[in-house]
C-alpha cells in the first residue's frame, strides 16, 4: 500500500498526478453504497462515517487513473451506466484482491477494461501450462477417481487424471488471470504514489490518521 502526502483545497479529494478529482465523486459514490460494516457503523458511528469516506475515495482515484491509462492505451470502456452497488462483489475476489479494488472492479468500466487488456497482454509458454498440471494432479483427478480415493500424489493410473489437452484451457485461463491481476495490482500501486489526498479521504490503512486499520 502507497501512503501518499496529503493537501487541502475547498471542494478537492485528491490530486491524482496533480489534476483535482472533486469530492462530488466521491460523495456521489458513498450515496449508493451503505457502510462497510454496519454493525461498527452502530457502534462507532463517526469513525465509521471517515473510514466509509476514505475507503470510497480509494475506490474513486482507482477509476480515474483507470480512466486516464484507458486514454493513454486508445482504449475505451463502455460507457458508464447506473453505480452498481460496488459491495455485491465476489467473496472470493475480496478476499483475494482486497474490497477497495474489488469494489473498483465492480464500479468502474474502465478499472475493468484495463485489467482485462493487462491480462490478454500476458504471455504463458507451453512448458508453465504443462508444468502446472503436473504438480497439481489433485485438481484434476476423474470424478471416478475422487470417488474411490484415489490418491492423486501417490501412484495413479492413466485413466485416474483428465488428459491435459481437456484442461488446457481452464489452465491457461486461470494463470492468465492470476499473472494480470498481479500486473493490474503494480500499475496501481505504481500510479496512486503520485496522488495528494485532502484530510480525511486518505487510504483507510493509512497509519497517519487516528482510525486507520490495514483491513483493505
Amino acid at each position: 500500500m502507497t501512503h501518499a502526502h496529503t493537501h487541502t483545497y475547498e471542494g478537492v479529494a485528491a490530486l491524482v498526478h496533480g489534476a483535482p478529482l472533486g469530492t462530488d465523486r466521491v460523495e456521489a459514490l458513498l450515496a449508493v453504497t451503505p457502510p462497510r460494516d454496519p454493525e461498527a457503523y452502530r457502534e462507532g458511528r463517526a469513525r465509521a462515517v471517515r473510514q466509509h469516506r476514505r475507503w470510497a475515495a480509494q475506490v474513486v482515484v482507482t477509476d480515474e487513473l483507470a480512466r486516464r491509462a484507458c486514454a493513454e492505451l486508445g482504449l475505451r470502456p463502455p460507457e458508464d451506466t447506473a453505480p452498481p452497488d460496488v459491495l455485491a462483489v465476489d467473496e472470493a475476489d475480496a478476499a483475494e484482491l482486497g474490497s477497495i479494488v474489488a469494489a473498483a472492479l465492480a464500479y468502474s468500466p474502465a478499472a475493468r477494461t484495463l485489467l482485462a487488456h493487462v491480462e490478454a497482454l500476458q504471455h504463458l509458454p507451453e512448458a508453465t501450462l504443462r508444468d502446472y498440471y503436473l504438480r497439481n494432479p489433485d485438481r484434476f483427478l476423474t470424478p471416478d477417481a475422487l470417488r474411490r480415493g484415489a490418491d492423486p500424489f501417490g501412484v495413479t493410473a492413466p485413466e485416474d487424471l483428465t488428459p491435459y489437452q481437456e484442461v488446457r484451457a481452464g489452465i491457461e485461463k486461470e494463470l492468465r488471470q492470476a499473472m494480470g491481476r498481479r500486473a493490474f495490482f503494480l500499475w496501481l500501486d505504481r500510479e496512486r504514489s503520485d496522488v495528494a489526498y485532502s484530510p480525511g479521504y486518505e487510504h483507510p490503512g493509512d497509519p497517519s490518521h487516528p482510525d486507520h486499520e490495514h483491513r483493505h
